[in-house]
């Protein structure tokens, strides 16, 4: 069993934001999405693009 000491900042983050979407639920769901946005979606899932982190998009956008 992992200890919360052992994660980093991003695995954290993450479980938090996992254990949030289990109490609150996905305030997303049950929305449709647009056929356009679904298959360029679809697309850029197939690719082995680039991953970001959250610290490089914030430096980027934030």
């Amino acid at each position: 069993m992992t200890r919360i000491k052992d994660l980093t900042v991003d695995e954290l983050e993450q479980l938090i934001e996992q254990k949030l979407l289990e109490l609150l639920g996905d305030p997303d769901s049950g929305l449709n999405l647009k056929s356009g946005f679904k298959k360029e979606l679809s697309r850029r899932l197939k690719s082995a693009g680039e991953r970001v982190s959250r610290q490089e998009v914030e430096k980027k956008f934030g």
